[in-house]
C-alpha cells in the first residue's frame, strides 16, 4: 500500500504553492478600515469609531454584514527584522493556554503544500538551539515563569512573536500574555498558513 502512494506522489509532481513570489490561492482576510454608519457592536470592543483593531479581533465576520471594508494591511506587524538569520531560522513554540487551532496552522507550514524549510524556516524542540520563541495563548499564571526560563534559556541574538488574538489582546476570554515584549504580532483568531509565512519572512529581514 504505502507504494501505490510513494508511486501516485511521484506521478503528480511537487505540489507547493508558489506563495509568497505569487499571489496566494486562498488569500486571508486583510480588511484595514470599516467605513459606513452602524449601530453594530463588536462583540469584543475591536472596532472603535469605525476603525478596526486586529489586537483585539476574532475575526467572526459579524461586522462585515452591516459595514465594508476597504483598504489592504498586512495581518502582522513587526517591530524589529531579525537579519541574522537571512540564511536559516529555528522557531521554539510555547502554547500557554490556545483551544489548539493557532497550533494547527502554523504547524501547517511545514507541510508540503506550504513548506517553509525552503525559505530556512524550521521548527525545533529545544529553546537552547531556537532564534524565535513563538507564543501562542492567553497568559496563565502557571506559565509566566516557564516563558521566562525559556527566553532566558535561548542564545543571542533571539526575539519573541506574539501569535493570534489569545496571545496579543486576550481574545475576551483571558489576559493577553505580558511576561516577554514581542518582537513581532501576528493576527488572527487563527492566523492562516499565508500570513504566518510571510511574517517570518519578513521577520528573517528575507524577501524571497
Amino acid at each position: 500500500m504505502s507504494n501505490q502512494w510513494f508511486i501516485k506522489g511521484v506521478k503528480k509532481g511537487i505540489l507547493t504553492e508558489g506563495f509568497p513570489q505569487l499571489p496566494p490561492e486562498k488569500p486571508p482576510l486583510r480588511p484595514s478600515l470599516l467605513i459606513g454608519s452602524s449601530n453594530f457592536k463588536c462583540p469584543v470592543g475591536a472596532l472603535d469609531e469605525n476603525k478596526w483593531n486586529p489586537e483585539k479581533c476574532i475575526f467572526c465576520d459579524k461586522c462585515s454584514m452591516e459595514m465594508h471594508f476597504t483598504g489592504d494591511q498586512k495581518l502582522f506587524k513587526i517591530n524589529r527584522k531579525m537579519n541574522a538569520f537571512k540564511r536559516s531560522l529555528y522557531i521554539y513554540i510555547i502554547d500557554s493556554g490556545t483551544c489548539g487551532a493557532c497550533n494547527a496552522e502554523l504547524f501547517n507550514i511545514f507541510s508540503p503544500q506550504y513548506d517553509a524549510n525552503r525559505y530556512g524556516i524550521f521548527l525545533t524542540n529545544t529553546p537552547r538551539n531556537a532564534d524565535v520563541l513563538v507564543l501562542m495563548g492567553v497568559e496563565t499564571e502557571g506559565m509566566k515563569s516557564v516563558l521566562e526560563e525559556t527566553y532566558e534559556s535561548m542564545p543571542e541574538p533571539k526575539c519573541v512573536v506574539k501569535m493570534g488574538t489569545c496571545a496579543i489582546g486576550g481574545a475576551g476570554i483571558g489576559s493577553k500574555i505580558s511576561s516577554l515584549e514581542p518582537d513581532a504580532l501576528i493576527y488572527g483568531c487563527p492566523p492562516s498558513p499565508y500570513t504566518i509565512l510571510e511574517a517570518l519572512i519578513e521577520l528573517k529581514g528575507d524577501k524571497p
